[in-house]
């Protein structure tokens, strides 16, 4: 089980890449901005792509009531998060030592990888109901309140994948350094799933 106990280890350790990269980006652009304006998202707090996009992205959201940027203290996520990462980043590379040494299966990589995916999905909902309080809970006394052409009071909403077109801004949003490295580790685990249940049929046949 060495091959894939190696593969489980280098696998897990890509999660690392998660406390210094990115996990997320948003980018906003409009022609009165020939630099566009981005958040970059971490797992442990949100960042301006330039140094001032934060303060600009704020100023432009007053306007139309929507609250600011949070800071890492204002959400539970950006605490919680990074000791989640910790964790599956050292239950992968246990996994894959004891496989090394013959303690644990193949089947342990799978059941990571689940655990992993079910933390994954639970994270992606849980950015999606913020960024929908973040687009649609606004300020009633904000100065600008646009409706859309049935009246009701406009969203402001960022996609939560891709692209969408609010006002006369484009608005990107996907994954980042972070959130790819993430990708690739959890692939790699997988790999070393299958890598292992067919070095477990070849010391199968010698016996």
């Amino acid at each position: 089980m060495k091959k894939s106990g190696v593969l489980m280890i280098v696998g897990s350790l890509l999660l690392l890449g998660l406390f210094k990269f990115p996990l997320w980006n948003i980018m906003l652009g409009a022609p009165q901005y020939p630099e566009p304006l981005g958040m970059d998202i971490y797992i442990h707090g949100i960042k301006g792509v330039n140094e001032f996009d934060i303060q600009n992205i704020d100023g432009l959201n007053h306007y139309i009531g929507m609250k600011t940027i949070p800071k890492p203290d204002d959400m539970w996520e950006f605490n919680t998060f990074p000791i989640i990462i910790g964790i599956m980043v050292t239950l992968g590379v246990l996994i894959g030592l004891l496989s090394m040494f013959g303690k644990v299966n193949h089947w342990w990589f799978i059941g990571w990888f689940g655990v992993m995916s079910v933390l994954g999905i639970l994270g992606m909902y849980d950015f999606n109901a913020w960024l929908t309080d973040y687009g649609t809970n606004l300020d009633p006394q904000a100065i600008m309140k646009l409706q859309n052409p049935d009246g009701t009071p406009m969203s402001y909403k960022p996609p939560l994948f891709g692209h969408a077109k609010m006002l006369n801004f484009d608005v990107d949003s996907l994954p980042h350094t972070g959130g790819y490295m993430m990708f690739t580790g959890m692939m790699f685990t997988v790999i070393a799933f299958f890598v292992g249940k067919k070095e477990a049929r070849k010391l199968k046949t010698r016996i």
